[in-house]
This record gives C-alpha cells, structure tokens and sequence, in this order.
C-alpha cells in the first residue's frame, strides 16, 4: 500500500518551502505589492505570519495521518483564499492585484487540485 494523499503530500513540501522563504525573506512580499516605506513593515509582518502558517500546516500534511492531511488542506485552500482577498484589498495599482490575485487563487487551485485527485484516488 503506497502513501495516503500523495499529492496533497507533495504539494505541501512546496508550501512549506515557501514558508522557510516567507520567514527567511519576509520582504518579499512588500516587493511583491511594491509598497510604500511606510507600509513594508507591516507587509513583513504579514510575511511572516504566512510563514509560520504555511510551514506548520504543511508539516501537519507531510508527516500526519489521513485526517490532519485532510485538515491542512482544507486550511491551506481557505488561507489561499484569505490571502487573496486581503492582498487584493490593501494592492494600489491593478497590475499588482491582479499579480495577487492570481498567485494566490492559482495556489488554491493547485491545493484543491491535489486534495480532489488524492480522494478520488482513495475512493
């Protein structure tokens, strides 16, 4: 018998990956959003925060049980969705939210993709 929800798995390795990036670098992100000096503070620590987040939860769905895959996914779809009406909103220029918005769907996306092929998969 192979690994329980081997996509969902693999997909969490690059969002932890990204998580070590997030706190790593966290000014990234303002970079991303080209944000004023006024605002970079506060876009690192956003960065960070999505750090810790996408690094713990990945970690529930590289090393956990079914049910704890099953949960990070659920989270990580929803975080991807939060991000992405939270960047959208605070993002001046249309470019850059559009960039945002596209990012962040596209990840949610790529998650729910992997989540729907390892339950079928296991039905």
């Amino acid at each position: 018998m192979g690994v329980s929800y081997p996509a969902s798995r693999a997909i969490s390795v690059a969002s932890a990956a990204y998580g070590v990036y997030a706190l790593v670098k966290p000014s990234h992100l303002a970079d991303a959003m080209q944000a004023g000096a006024d605002e970079r503070e506060g876009y690192d620590t956003l960065a960070k925060a999505y750090g810790v987040r996408d690094l713990s939860i990945s970690l529930l769905a590289i090393l956990g049980p079914a049910r704890l895959v099953q949960f990070a996914m659920r989270s990580r779809i929803a975080g991807d969705l939060a991000d992405c009406a939270t960047l959208v909103t605070k993002a001046d220029d249309g470019k850059v939210r559009g960039k945002a918005a596209a990012i962040t769907v596209g990840w949610a996306v790529l998650n729910f993709a992997a989540y729907r092929w390892d339950r079928r998969r296991a039905a």
